[in-house]
């Protein structure tokens, strides 16, 4: 009688373990399986305050993808905010080539304090418009698009292509290359498919595309420059108390 009672607990073990992973594999739970059925979470939000030659046009809003993308999101928070304040220590993290600002965790030989005073992208241009493709700014060191630079040195990897270019609206970082992101990026007005793989994207615009469709509009020159300035005349963080999912669209 105890032997078959131990056979039936067995069983009856191999059953709901079976059960269970046939749920699991069927009904994948946590965040990942989130993204892939409701799309990426909005963890936080910046501003841009947008100004066209000395016309103030109106307010961008873009939701940007900490969980997915948390060192790229981190870089374009800092420079919305302009909190990149002076001695600020930091640490090379030799596995993944990331330079962090996650100190004193290591040994001191691989601390160094950075004597960096605020810098961001308040006061910075949209340098480069192209209707029926993307608006591209960040460049506040040069303005030209061959300047900019991360809160983690002059360039950093790419941190992953888990997202796409899905179509208008989406936020992704500017690079010359594999591994060149720094403080560039730009804004699709249209789906962008040769993009994926090639590009971090890291956010949504939930507000503004009006203006998104303005900075479109503006007319530029032979090598798409704006003729009248489009600058970020103001920018910062705003808070997100529960992050949310939005669609891959």
């Amino acid at each position: 009688m105890v032997r078959i009672c131990e056979r039936r607990m067995k069983f009856l073990v191999a059953v709901t373990v079976i059960v269970g992973s046939v749920i699991f594999l069927l009904f994948p739970s946590g965040s990942d399986a989130d993204e892939k059925q409701k799309g990426p979470k909005v963890t936080a939000k910046v501003y841009f305050d947008i100004r066209i030659g000395d016309e103030d046009v109106g307010r961008i809003v873009i939701g940007l993808f900490g969980k997915t993308v948390p060192k790229t999101v981190e870089n374009f928070i800092t420079l919305a905010t302009g909190e990149v304040s002076l001695f600020i220590p930091r640490v090379f993290d030799l596995a993944s080539g990331y330079v962090t600002v996650e100190p004193l965790r290591y040994s001191l030989m691989h601390c160094f304090l950075s004597p960096q005073k605020g810098f961001g992208y308040k006061s910075s241009k949209f340098h480069r418009v192209i209707k029926d493709f993307m608006i591209q700014g960040g460049d506040f060191t040069r303005g030209d698009g061959t300047g900019g630079k991360s809160i983690y040195g002059d360039r950093f990897p790419d941190e992953n292509f888990k997202l796409k270019h899905y179509g208008p609206y989406w936020l992704s970082m500017a690079n010359a290359g594999k591994d060149t992101n720094g403080s560039q990026f730009f804004i699709t007005t249209i789906q962008t498919p040769w993009l994926d793989g090639k590009h971090v994207v890291f956010g949504k615009i939930l507000e503004g595309t009006d203006v998104v469709k303005k900075i479109e509009g503006t007319k530029t020159d032979g090598r798409d420059k704006p003729l009248k300035d489009v600058s970020i005349h103001d920018c910062g963080k705003i808070e997100v108390e529960k992050p949310f999912a939005i669609a891959k669209e």
